[in-house]
């Protein structure tokens, strides 16, 4: 599948938090760095991602803020 985003990076999912309706998905990247998505949990069953899972992490913002503090 191909997307419009240039900012891809494959990465392994560490953590899955469970809300009610929502869930918080963490993912080990390359650089020995994380990043968290949050999605539906639908969603979560869709893509059938758990712990363990090898996922691609798409990324794609309107804004990207830098901060010094």
């Amino acid at each position: 599948m191909k997307y419009g985003a240039r900012n891809q990076v494959q990465g392994e999912v560490v953590e899955v938090k469970r809300g009610t309706v929502m869930c918080q998905v963490k993912v080990k990247i390359p650089a020995e760095a994380t990043m968290c998505s949050v999605m539906t949990l639908d969603s979560l069953d869709d893509l059938g991602i758990a712990e363990g899972s090898k996922v691609n992490v798409v990324a794609k913002a309107v804004n990207v803020l830098l901060t010094t503090d």
